[in-house]
């Protein structure tokens, strides 16, 4: 692992980012800036531009312009490959300066953004550059004297709004299925975390890898969120967040030109284990890993724990004494574990969660408070907390917390385990622990769920689709179903006779 970027991030962080739009930096027409806060001090690190709806009408018209120039749309599909490595490629070149922005801006660790986030970042652009000559249309039997074949066509302009918790990473899960098929793209980041891809802009227009207006960049609020969303001039949105603002995303979308919407929305995942398991040790450590990791603010991870009753006691011992050694602290330190929680606003709603458990009658198990540094440092660091004895009824049991904060919750029947397991509005992932081949695929198959961990919660690669069902979102990400969402499938007609 690469030492992080320290003084480098310094210097870059002084100047005042903008937005780029045409393949130019321009500053927001309001002239408005926001600041980004570092999470683990509550230091300034940059001014951002603000983006309003002035600012979108101009990426859009940029946007649309480069999708229909011939620069872009007349690139042999190797030379769109090609372009697509080269951005893999760049990635790579500057990945310890990104990973030092993101850690400054997210607050994860050092080694969780080099390590986890920036080789996939980099990684899913040579996965889709790989799909670019593969994607094929059909020739369908139709009635003699016509021949009848589909074609997948690119959509257009998609605006890709991108949450805070894998800034750049998800960015990127977004741009490379977009661009492989020939779309041009809007990304608007969150607010809290903006620098890692204002510098990856940055990178791409050093490098000159894209035609002009290919690929713009919005940084800004709900105003622009919203613009984007409403703008008849967009043939797509794709966002990834909270599942309240995602209906407004697609309300804005169905208020307006009907717009293509997939949507990547809350969880909160079951992880249920069985008590036939016979290495408890092992499923303990990859849960506790699986919920805790990236402070816990991650829409996949296993917040309920659904245990029977007769491991219950036992998962309970191993389980309490990782969350208690977790050292929180300064993200660029290697004997840091767990970072700030990314934003203010964030860690209050943690806090206030954990009291709403207390109030509810759950038993504390360890954590519940603020980390000791966070009062030297003023960052937002929480405790890792467990609660158990939880009713599946409770609102810390039914509300996504997205931060680290677990729920055991006891089961007697594999029947129950599966109720207590779908009774939520969520269904993005799910897990299940069992040494009993037919249980565990019995119990799989009932599970209602976008992505279902058997054995070993949490497996990741591109060429499997991620995406949940419920209110957990529409649409998938990765695999070849993501290019179902950014292309549109024409039925062509040719008559012969």
């Amino acid at each position: 692992m690469d030492a992080p970027k320290l003084e480098w991030a310094k210097q870059w962080l002084q100047t005042p980012k903008q937005l780029y739009v045409g393949g130019e930096w321009v500053s927001a027409q309001s002239k408005q800036t926001f600041i980004s806060v570092n999470p683990a001090n509550q230091s300034k690190l940059a001014d951002l531009a603000l983006a309003g709806k002035p600012d979108v009408d101009s990426a859009v018209k940029s946007a649309r312009e480069a999708f229909e120039s011939a620069a872009w749309k007349n690139l042999t599909r190797r030379q769109r490959a090609t372009l697509l490595n080269r951005i893999g490629k760049v990635i790579r070149d500057h990945q310890a300066e990104l990973a030092t922005l993101e850690t400054l801006d997210n607050g994860k660790t050092y080694a969780e953004s080099f390590n986890d986030d920036l080789p996939e970042s980099a990684d899913v652009f040579d996965y889709y550059a790989g799909w670019i000559d593969k994607v094929y249309g059909d020739s369908v039997p139709v009635e003699a004297g016509f021949i009848n074949y589909t074609q997948h066509a690119p959509l257009g302009v998609c605006a890709l709004i991108v949450p805070w918790n894998f800034p750049l990473l998800l960015a990127c899960w977004k741009i490379a299925p977009a661009l492989a098929m020939g779309n041009t793209v809007i990304v608007k980041p969150s607010p809290f975390t903006s620098l890692t891809f204002v510098r990856l802009c940055e990178i791409i227009h050093e490098a000159k890898i894209l035609p002009k207006g290919v690929l713009n960049l919005m940084t800004g609020d709900t105003e622009a969120g919203e613009a984007l969303s409403r703008h008849d001039g967009i043939d797509k949105i794709s966002f990834t967040g909270s599942t309240v603002v995602g209906k407004k995303v697609a309300e804005g979308a169905a208020s307006s030109n009907l717009k293509r919407v997939s949507l990547e929305l809350g969880g909160k995942s079951p992880n249920v284990i069985f008590d036939d398991v016979k290495d408890l040790d092992s499923v303990v450590a990859r849960s506790f890993q699986a919920m805790f990791s990236h402070k816990a603010e991650k829409c996949s991870e296993p917040t309920r724990f659904v245990i029977h009753e007769k491991i219950y006691d036992a998962f309970v011992e191993k389980i309490v004494p990782k969350a208690n050694a977790i050292v929180c602290g300064d993200p660029f330190d290697s004997n840091t574990q767990q970072g700030p929680q990314a934003h203010e606003a964030h860690f209050k709603k943690i806090l206030n969660y954990i009291e709403i458990g207390k109030k509810e009658g759950a038993v504390l198990l360890c954590g519940g408070t603020t980390d000791p540094i966070a009062e030297k440092t003023k960052g937002f660091f929480v405790r890792p907390t467990i609660f158990g004895d939880v009713k599946n009824t409770m609102r810390i049991a039914q509300e996504e917390i997205f931060g680290p904060v677990l729920c055991l919750i006891k089961f007697k029947t594999e029947q129950e385990a599966i109720d207590i397991a779908n009774g939520t509005t969520y269904g993005l992932a799910a897990g299940v622990y069992s040494d009993d081949a037919k249980r565990a695929h019995r119990v799989a198959m009932q599970l209602d769920a976008g992505m279902v961990f058997v054995n070993h919660y949490g497996c990741y690669d591109f060429a499997s689709p991620f995406g949940g069902v419920k209110q957990s979102g529409w649409g998938k990400e990765m695999a070849r179903h993501s290019l179902e969402e950014v292309t549109k499938l024409k039925s062509i007609w040719i008559r012969y006779s």
